[in-house]
């Protein structure tokens, strides 16, 4: 029998934020012990850092040009051809999500045979004039669940806005936390699975993306903790003088220094929490007697700037939002191959379709863009570079980002940026006017152009980059 699948998601969760990957505070013990027994990737990147684009190339194996989706846009329905679900599917796997989708409209299934919902709090759908169908109110699973054991509660009673860096602990029962819910509803499904077909399960955590609410235990770990304020490089904003940190679910600004370490807190609290009933998962897997013949993949959709150089959220084009964990889990070693290595080959969200197909067994459709990261557990080369880009107005940008080094170009403005990532990983220098940059910027300069030519936006003659331009959100909307 072809072996199960188990692809992990969590949300806005950044790169660097593992033991494993060396971050000096967050503790994740079962992620690290995933690492040591698996194989991580140490420059995985989201092209498109907002819930929605990335999350398209996720399941469809597709880059932005060909999802379409190169800002944040809901409601535009989903009717992709092929999906990694739908895929798998085909090929005669039992295929269940359990948690976000975050799709339109929001019951729709993208190939998925059945789908547990929690998308979490989004605006698009708590709309109190949206149509029924599109109403958090009909499409919740978790919040129904909730409700049945405490009547009248909401995802909003903590006060917390969805995009905010206002924390707080969770007020409830920590049994009763989404995240909670996402690891019981996925050992659940090891009862109710059909033990005659292989099962693809996508296990799809909504945090740690705001609201900053962990149970209080994983805040208080890291309450304890003399946390740093971020990095802030030599480019960044320090004036604020427009006041943008005094909003709750700001993109940039000065927020007090100590609502920033307890933002910081409770995010790593988040992590941590979803580290642990990752453990009780993989606890379950054991009991059921299914470590033997599972591969599990590990990521996240995009980062979060958490305030790094005075940025928060994400939709930029900086590590601390573009960044993303990837590690595929091996536990039985199916693959033979040496286990508990890294893998500097630059990788993205649209790999994850491929990879999945191939381990599967199953046909990779043609239209697929990403590459199987089996190629580069084999030694072989992914991609020379990955091109990225965010429609986000007068800040939208366009970037190239390598395993050493990153130009960024403001598309509005015309402002760039370049970043010696090897020696600068933090990006706190911006090196764009240093004379001997100038011959390295110049080819992702090009590399950029050729990326952009031919777009309906008009970013490129062919030669040189236009700025000004007015950045779509959605590609061939006309």
């Amino acid at each position: 029998m072809h072996p199960n699948l188990v692809l992990i998601t969590v949300d806005q969760m950044r790169r660097d934020c593992m033991g494993a990957a060396g971050h000096p505070y967050v503790e994740t013990p079962n992620l690290d012990a995933m690492c040591a027994r698996g194989h991580r990737f140490l420059h995985a990147c989201s092209a498109t850092p907002s819930c929605i684009p990335a999350r398209a190339a996720l399941l469809t194996g597709l880059g932005q040009r060909a999802h379409r989706r190169v800002g944040y846009q809901d409601g535009v329905t989903w009717d992709y051809a092929h999906t990694l679900p739908g895929e798998l599917t085909r090929a005669g796997y039992q295929t269940q999500c359990i948690g976000k989708m975050h799709v339109a409209p929001a019951r729709n299934r993208c190939g998925f045979e059945n789908v547990i919902l929690h998308d979490g709090y989004l605006h698009y759908e708590r709309n109190v004039r949206r149509p029924g169908a599109d109403s958090y109110e009909g499409t919740d699973d978790y919040l129904h669940w909730l409700r049945k054991r405490l009547p009248g509660a909401d995802l909003s009673d903590s006060g917390l806005e969805c995009n905010s860096w206002v924390s707080r602990p969770w007020p409830y029962a920590e049994e009763l936390h989404p995240t909670n819910w996402c690891a019981s509803e996925t050992i659940d499904f090891l009862r109710r699975r059909d033990p005659t077909r292989p099962f693809f399960l996508h296990t799809s955590f909504v945090r740690p993306h705001s609201p900053l609410d962990p149970p209080a235990y994983y805040m208080d770990l890291y309450l304890r903790k003399e946390i740093p304020l971020p990095p802030v490089g030599d480019w960044a904003d320090v004036s604020d003088w427009e006041k943008n940190g005094m909003m709750t679910d700001c993109n940039w600004g000065i927020i007090p220094p100590d609502a920033l370490r307890r933002a910081r807190a409770a995010y790593y609290g988040l992590i941590t929490h979803i580290d642990h009933q990752i453990g009780r998962i993989l606890q379950a897997f054991g009991e059921y007697g299914l470590m033997d013949n599972t591969i599990f993949l590990f990521t996240s959709d995009h980062g979060d700037m958490l305030g790094d150089h005075n940025l928060f959220r994400k939709a930029l084009p900086y590590e601390g939002s573009v960044g993303i964990p990837m590690v595929l889990f091996d536990p039985a070693n199916l693959l033979g191959i040496s286990r508990g290595r890294t893998y500097s080959a630059v990788t993205e969200l649209r790999d994850v379709m491929p990879t999945m197909l191939e381990l599967a067994g199953a046909e990779i459709p043609s239209e697929v863009e990403g590459k199987s990261l089996l190629g580069a557990l084999k030694g072989g080369v992914l991609r020379e570079y990955l091109h990225g880009e965010h429609e986000l107005g007068d800040h939208s940008t366009q970037f190239i980002v390598t395993e050493r080094d990153k130009y960024i170009w403001y598309s509005k403005s015309g402002r760039e940026q370049y970043f010696n990532l090897e020696r600068d990983p933090e990006e706190r220098r911006n090196r764009i006017g240093e004379s001997d940059c100038q011959g390295r910027v110049n080819e992702l300069r090009k590399q950029l152009i050729a990326e952009l030519s031919g777009r309906e936006e008009g970013y490129t003659d062919g030669s040189s980059l236009i700025p000004g331009r007015t950045p779509v959100c959605l590609l061939g909307k006309s």
